[in-house]
């Protein structure tokens, strides 16, 4: 493609950073498959935008699969190219969406990990003092008890957590606020990290969690410290922080069955995202029936 089509990428990138205000993030994936489908015009002649049509979205997503993308991968690359198209057809540089006819495959519907109640509980007692350790039990404590995203969690600013309240205000995708509760463990671990702070943090640093120099601790350290705690505390599967927000999400639907509820204190913009999770409250019900149901433990004696 020329120049002049090519610059309709960046110019999409812009909207989605500045008009829907999409974090970076995001904005670097949009922008990698988009490029990517660029580069297959490029190889199959197709040089302007408006040539596309839905034959040729098909032949593209056959390519992806042949090259060993999962359905997943494929299902996310046409949707940026759908977004991208929607732009296109906004700025009026094409008559139609291509993408609008062409179905992703199908994957298998993979149900989100979580860590029973008590290997969260053994992983959450951490043991030993000092301000290393006072931020990490306070950061273990928060993903579990609030369900937060990782971003979410590093973004925190000292005056996002109400602790009169005892609530925190994220701010997640899309950049919407949410207030969401802060359990009684969560809110001692946060008491004491507060105390404690001041010995690591830069004297003008606005960031909750900071790391040993003083100032905002990373995605990745946050990462580091989740493993190294889950390793020393002799977990027996891979832990990360996302992983605390599934058991988050999978135990208090066990208990609440609320699922707008847990909705809300997600953040999730469609309850179709949240749904996921009524699957693993199903496999918990199932396994109970197994193990009680005279007429389940009826059908296994020889």
């Amino acid at each position: 493609m020329n120049a002049a089509e090519a610059d309709w990428i960046d110019a999409f990138v812009r909207h989605l950073e500045f008009e829907r205000r999409l974090s970076k993030e995001t904005c670097k994936h949009y922008r990698r498959d988009i490029d990517t489908l660029q580069s297959w015009c490029d190889e199959t002649g197709i040089g302007r935008w408006s040539d596309l049509d839905g034959e040729h979205l098909r032949s593209y997503s056959a390519a992806c699969f042949r090259r060993g993308l999962s359905a997943r991968s494929i299902q996310r690359r046409l949707s940026a190219a759908r977004t991208f198209f929607r732009y296109l057809l906004r700025e009026k540089h094409v008559r139609c969406n291509p993408v609008q006819s062409v179905s992703a495959p199908r994957g298998a519907k993979r149900l989100p990990e979580n860590l029973d109640a008590d290997r969260m509980a053994r992983l959450l007692e951490i043991p030993g003092d000092g301000p290393l350790v006072d931020r990490d039990r306070a950061i273990l404590e928060l993903l579990y008890s609030s369900g937060l995203r990782l971003a979410e969690l590093t973004d925190l600013n000292l005056g996002d957590v109400d602790m009169q309240d005892a609530t925190v205000r994220v701010t997640g995708k899309g950049n919407k606020d949410r207030i969401v509760p802060v359990g009684s463990r969560a809110m001692q671990a946060l008491a004491r990290w507060q105390e404690t702070r001041g010995a690591l943090a830069a004297p003008d640093e606005r960031a909750l969690f900071v790391s040993n120099r003083g100032t905002r601790l990373s995605r990745r350290s946050v990462q580091a410290r989740v493993d190294h705690w889950a390793r020393r505390q002799g977990i027996d599967v891979k832990v990360y922080p996302h992983l605390f927000r599934h058991s988050f999400a999978t135990h208090l639907l066990e208990s609440s069955h609320d699922l707008r509820g847990v909705q809300e204190l997600l953040g999730h913009a469609n309850i179709s995202t949240t749904q996921i999770y009524t699957h693993l409250d199903f496999q918990h019900l199932a396994q109970i029936y197994d193990k009680t149901h005279p007429r389940a433990r009826a059908k296994n004696k020889p």
